[in-house]
């Protein structure tokens, strides 16, 4: 549903005093030169620094230093031009899109960002194909072409009213032609984008240094001049570096006990805590090629003793919600099929499940997850997963793990019987919650032809303008992906953000992919 309210609640106060100063004090956001860069922790780091390779949470910091055509001003849930300055479709049938680009629009490197530079990024994340890659959100598009030296246009196989949401997600960042190969990704560390930051210095999985690019055009307004990025792997660590003044606010991760005490001690720290809305989901992924993972009966018979009430309540303190379809709450054609077609928890209906198909024995799983992507909960909720299906009787699970950059080759290689994934959405609409999911190419590396939904329901779905109009076509998709159980939804996040009692705009930085826009961030150098 395009018009979700995204907007950010504040759950803590900082210091006591700022009950005294509410109303009565003017805020700049005008930081003295001895301050510094505002810091943020977080424990995603990016998996590469070319947008042709990354499908993943590197956008999270691509979205600051790489500009697109489109993208989402503070408060906006429909995308709006940065790097161009109009787009519309230009015919009926939703199958023509055009852009005009700004006038006098740069790279950070001084290089020309013009139509030539659009379509060769366009072009070249198709080309270079990345298995990791965003390329699996192009393809309702048939080709790019360029009038003169501002306009393009992108032709499309059929009609897709999501395009715009796709051109304003970070994948399709437009990047220097000089710079980055056409058929290979760049490795050199660095980034030529034209975003409001430039990438001053990066050393990877440790820290990202960024410096206002003076060569930007578009809509964002810095209210800082730099940020420093620190990747941690730990919450606990990242809180501590917080407590200790060495980062000035998280972006993710934070784990679920971290939360709870900073609900409860905030105050007396001089310390925030946001919460915000988030369609973040997490879910398990059954890979058809392993010889246990295949069997529907299997995939079936742990969806129903699966307790994502007690994964909710035993790892995540409440912090997350237990979720029922892949298209999270929130979202124009969400359900809860899961739920109605399995009910409450029930070992005795996942044994009939399976003497059914015939199997007796106890089904051997290796269920694997990444250590340092989605935060330090992980390992207790796949433990918590372990316990629910081995106490079953039914079961016995093998827990593994990978750092996410090895762990992306794994799933990509087909490696896994079972893996768990989370998901940022590209874009505020239910089709970003299956079109990743299926298909030949995918954004998990198992192919999942589900014919029905990617030949019918979604071509049908993208012919309309007006989200509200296409929940039939969501409601049949979704039930699909219920009956054969290959995805499975666990639990809907929510937006935490703790920073330090002088840092103000964390509660409206996030966009409507839940990406923060760093910019927004700034000082409170007076009361």
């Amino acid at each position: 549903m395009f018009n979700r309210n995204r907007c950010l609640r504040q759950l803590a106060a900082i210091a006591s005093i700022s009950s005294l100063v509410a109303g009565c004090g003017v805020l700049s956001s005008d930081a003295s030169d001895d301050e510094g860069p505002i810091v943020v922790g977080t424990t995603s780091a990016p998996s590469t620094l070319d947008p042709a390779a990354s499908w993943d949470g590197s956008w999270e910091l691509f979205r600051n230093v790489y500009q697109t055509l489109l993208a989402y001003p503070n408060g906006a849930t429909t995308p709006q031009p940065d790097a161009a300055e109009n787009c519309a479709f230009s015919d009926s049938s939703n199958t023509t899109y055009r852009c005009e680009l700004r006038e006098g629009l740069k790279f950070s490197n001084g290089h020309a960002l013009n139509a030539v530079a659009v379509k060769y990024s366009i072009d070249r994340i198709r080309k270079i194909n990345h298995p990791a890659g965003p390329a699996g959100l192009l393809g309702s598009l048939d080709r790019v072409q360029v009038l003169g030296d501002r306009e393009v246009v992108f032709r499309l196989k059929e009609a897709d009213t999501t395009f715009p949401f796709v051109l304003a997600t970070p994948g399709m960042a437009i990047v220097d032609p000089a710079d980055y190969p056409a058929g290979a990704i760049r490795e050199d560390g660095q980034i030529s984008g034209s975003g409001p930051y430039r990438l001053e210095a990066y050393d990877d999985g440790k820290k990202a240094e960024l410096v206002a690019n003076n060569q930007y055009k578009g809509f964002a307004k810095l209210r800082n001049d730099a940020v420093t990025i620190r990747y941690f792997q730990d919450s606990d660590v990242m809180v501590k570096a917080l407590r200790d003044k060495q980062i000035d606010l998280t972006d993710r991760g934070l784990a679920a006990d971290d939360v709870v005490a900073l609900q409860t001690k905030s105050r007396k720290e001089a310390l925030q805590l946001i919460e915000g809305s988030s369609t973040d989901i997490s879910y398990l992924v059954f890979n058809p090629k392993d010889e246990w993972a295949n069997k529907i009966a299997v995939r079936r018979a742990v969806a129903q003793i699966i307790d994502r009430g007690a994964i909710a309540h035993n790892v995540y303190k409440g912090t997350v919600d237990p979720l029922y379809s892949m298209v999270p709450k929130g979202l124009t054609g969400h359900t809860t099929g899961f739920f109605d077609d399995f009910g409450e928890p029930s070992v005795s209906k996942a044994q009939k499940l399976l003497s059914e198909a015939g199997i007796t024995q106890r089904v051997p799983l290796t269920f694997w997850y990444t250590t340092d992507r989605y935060g330090s909960d992980t390992a207790k909720e796949f433990q918590e997963l372990k316990r629910q299906l081995e106490d079953s009787g039914l079961f016995t699970i093998t827990l593994k793990s990978r750092p996410w950059k090895t762990y992306v080759t794994g799933y990509q290689k087909g490696e896994y019987p079972v893996f768990g994934r989370g998901w940022f959405a590209d874009f505020p609409d239910a089709d970003n919650f299956i079109t990743p999911f299926v298909g030949e190419q995918n954004a998990l590396g198992t192919p999942y032809p589900a014919k029905k939904i990617v030949d019918d329901l979604l071509p049908r779905s993208r012919s309309e303008s007006d989200r509200a109009n296409v929940v039939k076509e969501f409601e049949e998709a979704q039930q699909i992906l219920v009956d054969d159980a290959r995805l499975l939804p666990l639990w809907q996040g929510r937006q935490y953000v703790a920073a330090s009692e002088d840092i103000s705009g964390a509660e409206r930085a996030q966009d409507a992919s839940t990406i923060m826009m760093l910019g927004e961030l700034y000082r409170k150098t007076s009361w």
